[in-house]
């Protein structure tokens, strides 16, 4: 970065200042709760992530220095919990997303699972596995669970991508086939209990943090 685009040693110092009255801030909120999901302790939280955030920017762009620790975004964060306290039954959201990297790989599988079973598990003709990655797909999921799809997808032709997993919580189960037509329609971030998420782009995160603790002597 030239220097001209660098912030300013006030820019930096201004940055450190926003950090120590989003601190204030933040433990004023904490010491005034009013219960576990307070949405003003969330809001306070939000605003030191922020704050800290550009901090850290400003201080890394200036000086090539980092701080020694680390606050989650406001957009990594769910909203408060306002869910059931004592939750009866809970949902399960998954996302799993895959590039068909080797369609032949794909297409070879499926065929062989189609040869294992001509007539169909059911004695309806299995799907046509030369029509298309269509139909190839429709053998492999049809056969194997997700997960065990997910553990086995370089063999199956299949590259990863991002993947979700949400924990929901629920007052009881809903009626059996009630949601088959739209599955994810009702899903709300406010009844998350937790969540899971895989991306390379974490992993490309730590290569630049990792960059970063390069150029700068460790600290404890």
């Amino acid at each position: 970065m030239s220097d001209a685009a660098q912030p300013t040693a006030a820019e930096v110092r201004a940055a450190a200042d926003a950090v120590k009255a989003a601190l204030d801030r933040h433990l004023e909120a904490v010491e005034r709760r009013t219960g576990d999901d307070d949405p003003a302790v969330f809001d306070a939280f939000n605003a030191l992530a922020a704050a800290a955030e550009v901090y850290d920017e400003f201080l890394y762009d200036r000086y090539d220095e980092v701080t020694p620790f680390e606050i989650p975004g406001a957009e990594d964060s769910l909203p408060p919990y306002a869910g059931p306290e004592e939750p009866h039954a809970l949902s399960v959201l998954i996302r799993r997303d895959y590039a068909v990297a080797q369609p032949a790989r794909l297409l070879a599988q499926a065929q062989r699972l189609a040869d294992l079973d001509p007539e169909g598990r059911e004695g309806d003709p299995v799907p046509v596995v030369g029509a298309g990655v269509h139909a190839a797909l429709g053998v492999l999921f049809g056969e194997y669970e997700a997960d065990e799809i997910a553990s086995r997808h370089k063999e199956f032709g299949l590259e990863e991508g991002d993947s979700t997993l949400w924990v929901s919580a629920l007052e009881e189960l809903p009626e059996a086939g009630e949601w088959l037509g739209a599955p994810f329609e009702d899903a709300d971030p406010e009844l998350v209990v937790c969540r899971f998420d895989v991306s390379s782009v974490f992993d490309e995160e730590d290569e630049r943090d990792g960059e970063r603790d390069d150029a700068v002597p460790e600290r404890a």
